[in-house]
């Protein structure tokens, strides 16, 4: 916005030329004519209404970043949401691995969820300072205990708010917890094929694990279990095989299936395909890309081992599948209101 100024006693002759509207709609149209003598217009005060106005404005020239400017002013339950061109990362950082991982990080957690059938490690995404977290409906299926720990090790009892099986998101909320840093959520919409992105969460209960890598692809079908399914996963895999057990992403693709049986119940999501490293205890965490956006929800990877019966026979090799940041914002209403599809 550029705005005119002049100093005191200067006066343009308003008969001199096109008369131009005033630059900021904030002041009134100057009057048909002007007076012999006109006095100096008052100075106006920079009250509230022009304070919030000024955030506003500074806000949107940011480039998608007034849900930020309005989360502080109106609560905290306000997501933080930006557009891909919104910088996260410290300009002395800007572009690498280390100022992602450095922005982002206190913004993940890692989660232990147990169930009858055993217990899992997953990660997960906070969007709200006062605890609640996006994480993939797997991790947290049928957990009767759900603990979450912070990046500074503080750790948490989680409750589940709403689950989507269909799309395998699920919503959980901390208790008493307060002044958490809140990952910002980008828009996926704008990611193309060879951009850069970096992975955090806790592969085999290793917490703040950081990897990079590219987007490999987008719009991939993949088919995962639903709550049923996973269940039924679970016990095929076998009760009680400790840490990363339910995390196998069992899913099928291109026809066939990949880390166990995705049983009888299963959806078809499109995802994006990445080669950054995940491995089980990924899922849930945080796809982002380098200007430390959040781009994707971890969430299913390609292991050759097949019927895998421990954590310990799936790996890594370079095809992981992140669900697409605009699904999460588009079901989060239906997450917060308590879904349990």
């Amino acid at each position: 916005m550029t705005e005119s100024f002049h100093r005191s006693g200067e006066y343009e002759n308003p008969y001199e030329g096109q008369q131009q509207a005033p630059v900021n709609p904030e002041w009134p149209p100057p009057p048909a004519y002007a007076p012999a003598h006109a006095p100096h217009p008052k100075k106006r005060g920079r009250g509230p209404l022009a304070l919030i106005a000024a955030v506003a404005i500074v806000a949107a020239a940011i480039g998608g970043g007034t849900a930020y400017g309005i989360q502080e002013l109106t609560g905290n339950d306000t997501v933080a949401s930006s557009s891909t061109s919104t910088n996260v990362v410290p300009s002395s950082q800007k572009g690498t691995v280390a100022g992602v991982a450095k922005a982002v990080s206190p913004s993940i957690v890692e989660i232990s969820a147990t169930s009858n059938a055993g217990s899992s490690t997953g990660s997960g995404v906070i969007i709200t300072s006062d605890g609640e977290i996006v994480t993939n409906n797997h991790v947290v299926s049928g957990a009767s205990q759900i603990k979450a720990t912070t990046s500074d090790g503080k750790s948490y009892t989680a409750k589940v708010v709403g689950t989507d099986s269909k799309k395998d998101l699920a919503l959980i909320k901390l208790e008493n917890a307060s002044g958490l840093k809140t990952a910002t959520l980008g828009d996926s919409a704008g990611i193309q094929v060879g951009d850069q992105v970096v992975a955090i969460g806790s592969p085999e209960g290793l917490s703040g694990t950081v990897t990079s890598g590219i987007i490999s692809a987008l719009d991939r079908d993949v088919t995962v279990p639903t709550e049923e399914g996973q269940d039924q996963g679970q016990q095929q895999w076998g009760q009680g095989q400790g840490q990363g057990q339910g995390d196998q992403w069992p899913f099928e693709f291109g026809g066939r299936q990949f880390n166990g049986d995705t049983g009888s119940d299963t959806t078809t999501y499109k995802a994006l395909q990445t080669d950054a490293s995940l491995n089980p205890g990924n899922s849930g965490g945080a796809l982002i890309d380098m200007n430390g956006n959040i781009i994707g929800i971890n969430s299913a990877m390609y292991s050759p081992a097949g019927q895998a019966s421990s954590s310990s026979d799936a790996g890594s090799v370079g095809l992981g599948f992140a669900i697409p940041i605009n699904t999460v914002k588009a079901d989060l209403a239906k997450l917060r209101a308590g879904s349990t599809d």
